[in-house]
């Protein structure tokens, strides 16, 4: 390796220096070389220090030009590239190149190379600690047509140990799914893929208080990754602006909504009702807010107003739907109305 990299010093035009770095990492990849050794011949070709960090584990070399590993503190780098697998970045090479730099456009392929050669042996010589996954391994891990053996192998090539419990989360968001399933089991493992337009997250636990603004999730409760992914889904047809996250557990007998017939939905007084407020976003707003709370003055203080404003609004809304809303029953028919009109607009 070190006869190669010697051999190619000589060759000085633009033309001749790619050529050289190609080959070099071709070689490299031929001879199947793992990281500290990949650092390490990187850095003889770059003749500064070069850094390789992988987000996953935490793991950083910093090597010489003399094969030796670099002296603390580093300086910051001259140039990086990400190192992506499977469309998600894993990590980070760097060159650390003093004040006369080499020819730019040489330091950049040779970054690349690196990139891609550091991807191959993560992969490799894995597992890869990436988050997104195989969409066919998720779906037949969470699959209610697989049988037990098809879905332990599956959960097994996914990184998932047996004697672990496995959480199935269903996201949508305009977040990158593997960010979002970083930010719910950042200690992994956690693995995510997305099913027509329904983000799955398979995770051993789960942490839906670190999740932004934004993100709406269901959480499923069974042990069963099947019955999880089943309960998630349902889970997430409830979740809304105020509730972006759902535990299915807390459902409770609201599951059961779900499970209703959309054109029996349609077709009930009360969702029928709602609609008539569809054009007024505050009434819906304060009908929420006042469901939610079950008080005048916890739903004055979500909406930041006075509570007579919100008695007279609830007062005008009661009318339109022909619902008493200070009433318990006609309380429970307007959050069950509100709750099944959001299973509709889902």
């Amino acid at each position: 390796m070190e006869a190669l990299a010697l051999r190619l010093s000589h060759l000085d035009s633009h033309v001749e220096g790619a050529i050289r770095v190609l080959m070099f990492y071709d070689t490299l990849m031929r001879r199947r070389v793992d990281l500290p050794a990949l650092a390490r011949a990187s850095a003889g070709l770059a003749e500064c220090v070069t850094g390789i960090r992988l987000h996953g584990t935490g793991r950083v070399l910093r090597v010489s030009p003399d094969g030796r590993e670099a002296p603390a503190p580093p300086p910051a780098p001259s140039s990086t590239t990400p190192i992506t697998l499977d469309d998600e970045e894993i990590g980070t090479v760097w060159l650390e190149r003093p004040a006369a730099p080499g020819p730019l456009d040489l330091d950049e392929l040779l970054l690349d190379r690196l990139a891609l050669a550091a991807a191959a042996v993560v992969e490799r010589y894995g597992p890869a600690r990436t988050t997104m996954a195989d969409p066919a391994l998720v779906e037949l891990a969470i699959s209610s047509d697989s049988d037990e053996a098809a879905r332990a192998r599956a959960l097994r090539l996914l990184g998932f140990a047996a004697d672990l419990p496995v959480r199935v989360v269903a996201v949508r968001s305009e977040l990158p799914l593997d960010r979002v399933g970083g930010l719910l089991c950042p200690a992994r493992p956690v693995k995510a893929a997305l099913l027509g337009d329904v983000g799955v997250v398979l995770a051993t636990t789960v942490d839906p208080a670190r999740l932004p603004a934004g993100v709406r999730a269901g959480i499923g409760a069974a042990e069963s990754p099947d019955r999880s992914w089943r309960q998630a889904r349902t889970a997430l047809r409830f979740a809304g602006p105020r509730e972006p996250v759902v535990r299915y557990d807390d459902l409770g007998a609201l599951a059961l909504l779900a499970e209703i017939p959309r054109d029996a939905v349609r077709d009930n007084a009360d969702v029928a009702a709602l609609a008539r407020l569809a054009g007024s976003p505050d009434e819906l707003a304060t009908l929420d807010a006042y469901c939610a709370t079950g008080s005048l003055r916890r739903a004055a203080d979500l909406l930041h107003l006075h509570h007579s404003s919100v008695a007279r609004r609830l007062e005008q809304i009661g009318r339109t739907l022909g619902i008493a809303l200070t009433e318990p029953t006609g309380l429970v028919r307007a959050r069950v109305a509100l709750a099944v009109r959001r299973l509709l607009d889902d």
